[in-house]
């Protein structure tokens, strides 16, 4: 398989977990509008209190990342996030 297949086979790994009072989510993969629209579909079902574990994303689209900063205004914890992904948000905001 091309280098290029391998990398657009890539998807997004979704790991859920309880920690003292929080739902925690980690995420490892690529993130893009489909899994965030996804993750939107997992957050409104009942979860409170949401920690989204970023360690192990390995990239993210400009979608993904708009949406991490509307989980973050709407409450929810990001953990781990990777410098660019910060550093993107932050210009997002700008």
């Amino acid at each position: 398989m091309a280098a290029w297949a391998r990398q657009h086979t890539m998807t997004l790994r979704i790991e859920r977990s309880a920690r003292q009072g929080f739902t925690v989510f980690a995420l490892s993969g690529r993130m893009e509008a489909e899994q965030a629209a996804r993750l939107k579909e997992l957050f409104d079902r009942d979860y409170q209190n949401i920690i989204l574990d970023l360690r192990d994303v390995r990239l993210a689209d400009r979608d993904a990342v708009r949406f991490l900063r509307g989980c973050e205004a709407d409450g929810i914890k990001l953990e781990n996030c990777p410098a660019y992904v910060r550093e993107w948000m932050n210009r997002e905001r700008d």
